[in-house]
């Protein structure tokens, strides 16, 4: 239950800054973008790219509240079934990462992105999935 407690706190925080974004907020939007070697962004999301992550995020951090029991929800079998496991892999995918700008394997790792992204993104990201295997396994 202290698991899903956590990582629901976290996957809605990150949920709501992506939102933030999408409403014009700027905080940590420069550090959370990939560059390249030159200092360009590797990307450029659109606000709906913003709103689509925000939403799948806030999505996985009421999954794992109404998994904790602290909100009675009946959500269907497949979805507790499938969710538990899907959601884990989707952030050990994310902190393996493509190997270019993003995630441990990334080859481009002295830009600002790049070092946080060793330092605190890619790391939090398989703490979640390894949390979320945790809790699937208990």
């Amino acid at each position: 239950m202290v698991f899903s407690i956590l990582l629901s706190l976290i996957l809605i925080v990150l949920g709501i800054i992506h939102f933030n974004w999408v409403i014009g907020g700027t905080f940590g939007f420069e550090a959370s973008m990939p560059t390249k070697e030159s200092g360009e962004r590797a990307l450029n999301p659109k606000n709906i790219d913003s709103a689509i992550v925000g939403t799948g995020l806030m999505t996985f951090g009421f999954f794992y509240l109404f998994q904790s029991g602290i909100i009675n929800y009946n959500l269907p079998e497949w979805i507790l079934k499938y969710g538990g496991w899907i959601i884990p892999v989707i952030f050990i995918l994310r902190s393996i990462g493509e190997f270019k700008y993003v995630g441990f394997f990334k080859r481009i790792k002295q830009t600002n992105f790049g070092k946080l992204d060793t330092k605190f993104y890619s790391p939090l990201c398989l703490a979640i999935g390894v949390t979320g295997i945790i809790i699937e396994c208990i």
